[in-house]
């Protein structure tokens, strides 16, 4: 499968780090994290969260927009259909993660 394209929604400086639920229209995955939005802090939890949330490595994660932005678009090195639908399921909150 190639790779896949999501959209989320960060919300850095926040008490606990959790992926799930939907912000915004379009809807785009909310990710919370607890680093502040300083120097790439929140980028990098970003995508250490999304890595323990998909069970994957964090390389095969890559911003392809907004690297300033609470929203971003993400992309995701060799998806599978089951990656595919941990994103639909985190996205429709059916499944949340806390770490």
């Amino acid at each position: 499968m190639p790779d896949l394209v999501i959209e989320i929604r960060v919300r850095p400086n926040a008490s606990h780090n959790k992926v799930g639920g939907t912000a915004g229209d379009p809807p785009r995955l909310v990710v919370v994290v607890q680093a502040p939005a300083v120097d790439g802090k929140a980028n990098a939890a970003v995508i250490k969260e999304l890595a323990t949330a998909f069970g994957l490595r964090a390389r095969d994660f890559t911003i392809v927009h907004g690297e300033l932005s609470r929203d971003k678009r993400l992309t995701i090195s060799n998806s599978s259909v089951q990656i595919a639908s941990r994103y639909n399921e985190l996205l429709n909150g059916q499944l949340n993660l806390f770490t």
